[in-house]
């Protein structure tokens, strides 16, 4: 193969069949290349006159998350930072509810020291993430908070079957009368779950009926507002589906004040299985959402867009798990 002095990253790649971020990662001299991989990179680099010393910028990937990194954002956050570091990527991360009014995304292909963008829950609409798509700048959505565009690859829970699956739990146990939590109805997983809720409770000949259901904001503080509204109607129902874990403490709150006990006056479920679904009294019922997991599926699919290829599953959903602890009994 003739010298070539001007041989870039992509060259070297395709000269190895590796990814251009192992090939940077190479000549940063990072730790998570396997010897094999390093050595045949090293020989193809001698070969191009690429010189192996020479600095190289990692690339960088803006993570936006414009939320409170609590137990739910932060375990996203923290799975895609650790992701990015094993990749030699860098992290430029904008958290915090403050960044909900900052209008970032058309200011991002026009960044020179950012190259790809994770959005985490994104509360831009499908038409200002189908503007950025359309100029070509990278990124990867987690946990879209609307219907993403179908040319915008997308990472998220599978809720429409996370939601049946508890709604499902509570019908065998005998409840027949369910009151359902849900999120704010402009969310793609408040939809979702409540379309999971209602096709449970449709297979058991059941209708939700509308005075059994509130939209909420998912907050503890929230959701035992709702919870209370529906316990102090007559006759009260016998389990609650919440939106997420928070709003079931909140529940749990509300059925404490009126002197009913969990779970045998009163069943209750949440979603997301965060550390708190553990803490309370009973544990609780709920949906294991893997959010670690979708910050690196997360990762894993930019870094095909950032090598040049297309994802291969542009919207992915990851399975959801009904786990079952004492918040829930027969009725």
């Amino acid at each position: 193969m003739p010298d070539n002095p001007r041989a870039t990253l992509r060259d070297i790649a395709a000269e190895t069949g590796v990814s251009v971020a192992t090939v940077s990662r190479v000549l940063n001299d990072h730790v998570n290349v396997a010897p094999r991989t390093r050595d045949l990179v090293l020989r193809a680099v001698e070969r191009r006159k690429l010189p192996a010393a020479e600095p190289v910028r990692a690339r960088t990937v803006y993570v936006r998350c414009p939320y409170i990194l609590t137990d739910y954002f932060g375990l996203i956050v923290s799975s895609v930072a650790e992701t990015l570091k094993l990749h030699g990527l860098r992290l430029l991360l904008d958290a915090g509810e403050s960044a909900q009014y900052s209008h970032v995304l058309p200011g991002l292909p026009g960044q020179e020291d950012v190259d790809a963008a994770i959005l985490i829950l994104p509360p831009e609409d499908g038409e200002a993430l189908v503007t950025l798509s359309r100029t070509g700048f990278p990124f990867v959505v987690v946990d879209p908070r609307t219907p993403p565009p179908p040319d915008v690859a997308a990472v998220s829970a599978a809720h429409f079957a996370g939601a049946r699956a508890v709604a499902d739990h509570l019908i065998d146990l005998g409840h027949r009368d369910l009151g359902v939590i849900a999120g704010p109805e402009e969310w793609l997983a408040s939809d979702a779950r409540l379309a999971g809720h209602r096709a449970a409770l449709a297979q058991a000949g059941i209708l939700l009926a509308p005075s059994r259901l509130r939209h909420i904001e998912p907050t503890t503080a929230a959701g035992r507002l709702a919870a209370a509204d529906l316990l102090d109607s007559t006759p009260r129902p016998s389990a609650i589906v919440c939106f997420n874990d928070k709003v079931a403490v909140g529940t749990l709150q509300a059925a404490r004040e009126r002197g009913l006990r969990v779970p045998e006056d009163l069943s209750i479920a949440g979603f997301d299985d965060i550390d708190l679904s553990q803490a309370t009294d009973p544990p609780l019922t709920t949906v294991r959402q893997p959010l670690q997991e979708m910050g690196r599926i997360a990762v894993t699919q930019l870094m095909r867009v950032l090598d040049g290829h297309q994802p291969e599953a542009l919207h992915i959903e990851l399975a959801t798990t009904l786990v079952v602890r004492g918040s829930t009994t027969a009725r």
